[in-house]
């Protein structure tokens, strides 16, 4: 099967969308497909390489850090998509790129299925400070997408939800997304996370709470800072990624008390993730704004148990007292993080057992399997629809 990705993110960009894009698109050349992406540039360059086609783009700062707008047309890049002939396209932004997906599915005829990846409503202050008028924004804005696509997919049920909030029509497939397990299962490993535990002063019996991923504000970083502050037990945590937000938090720190308990660690090679997972006793994260929680299964692929903010899209992977716990207040977090370090060394195993039992169901392999299936659906119903 041809497939053509399309989104505004990619490669050098980190975030939860390229890894997704990246690992589905892995897999499938892996299970014998052919892929091609079409994505914006980081300049105003347009160039090909490695049958990915990047579009000349502008800075959109302004919108959001780090996004882009396309600048440049799209006719030569058009043609050789055309050329190819792929079978379906799968966009992944609903933006600059999703022109592209939209014109190549009515040229050439072929379904179009949309990933939505990203609960604008959380994101909107960017913009507006309403949040009532950003909702509705983002409303339009879903549902017009919606219209131009054959089915929708999402990461969670609570993403479902909230499209069926919007009123939008179109079929959607609930598909979590999957990542690359053996990366965070190799060999060795736990000596490296001794080893940054060593070089970060860390002591052996000494609770390290590992907070990683992007530096944004609505991550809410802030809040889990400010509960270790204020705890009586002198537990560290180390915070790993960079994003806006890192110089705000960094001079927020300052002023907490017992600020010595933080560590900046910025950002580290992918290749490097895995080791800061293993240097981690829990896994924390105070947002309420993910769709897909990539950050979580890899620390549950780490055998790391969670402890995270209750937000419905982790129901399923945050088991309560079986991989992990999540909290809604302060003294909840506080309480259950006193109920992880006081249960014994063969319950902590324990704890860790069942995350990488749970992160089984999140594999990529499994990921690009579903993915191929309603690519399929919807390519049989087209050629009868034709």
């Amino acid at each position: 099967m041809k497939v053509l990705i399309t989104s505004d993110w990619y490669l050098p960009t980190v975030n939860g969308v390229v890894t997704s894009i990246q690992n589905l698109r892995d897999e499938l050349i892996k299970q014998g497909h052919e892929v091609r992406i079409v994505t914006l540039s980081s300049t105003f360059k347009t160039y090909k390489k490695d049958n990915v086609y990047y579009i000349g783009s502008v800075s959109a700062d302004h919108i959001y850090p780090e996004a882009r707008l396309r600048a440049k047309r799209m006719k030569k890049v058009m043609r050789h998509i055309e050329e190819w002939g792929p079978e379906v396209v799968h966009s992944q932004c609903e933006f600059s790129t999703f022109a592209f997906a939209k014109r190549i599915s009515k040229e050439l005829n072929i379904p179009l299925v949309h990933t939505y990846h990203t609960v604008y409503e959380d994101y909107t202050h960017y913009i507006v400070p309403s949040r009532i008028i950003g909702r509705t924004i983002v409303s339009n804005l879903s549902r017009n997408v919606a219209k131009k696509c054959d089915a929708m997919i999402v990461p969670t049920a609570k993403v479902k939800t909230l499209l069926e909030g919007y009123k939008i029509k179109k079929p959607i497939h609930v598909l979590p997304t999957g990542i690359v397990l053996d990366k965070f299962q190799e060999e060795g490993l736990d000596d490296c996370g001794k080893t940054i535990r060593k070089s970060m002063g860390y002591k052996e019996d000494e609770i390290v709470l590992a907070a990683i991923g992007r530096l944004a504000k609505e991550k809410n970083t802030i809040e889990i800072m400010r509960i270790v502050s204020k705890m009586e037990k002198d537990v560290k945590l180390m915070i790993v990624g960079d994003g806006p937000y890192r110089e705000n938090l960094e001079e927020k720190a300052k002023k907490l008390p017992n600020n010595h308990r933080f560590n900046f660690v910025g950002m580290v090679l992918p290749t490097e993730v895995p080791k800061y997972y293993r240097a981690g006793n829990l896994f924390v994260c105070g947002s309420t704004s993910e769709t897909q929680g990539l950050t979580y299964v890899e620390a549950l692929a780490s055998g790391l148990p969670i402890l995270c903010k209750k937000d419905d899209c982790l129901n399923e992977l945050v088991i309560e007292g079986y991989n992990g716990w999540q909290y809604e207040t302060a003294d909840e977090f506080i309480e259950k993080l006193t109920k992880y370090v006081n249960i014994s060394k063969e319950e902590k195993e324990k704890l860790s057992v069942n995350a990488l039992e749970t992160a089984e169901r999140y594999s990529s392999k499994t990921f690009a399997k579903n993915a191929v299936e309603i690519y399929t659906k919807y390519i049989e119903e087209n050629k009868k629809d034709k």
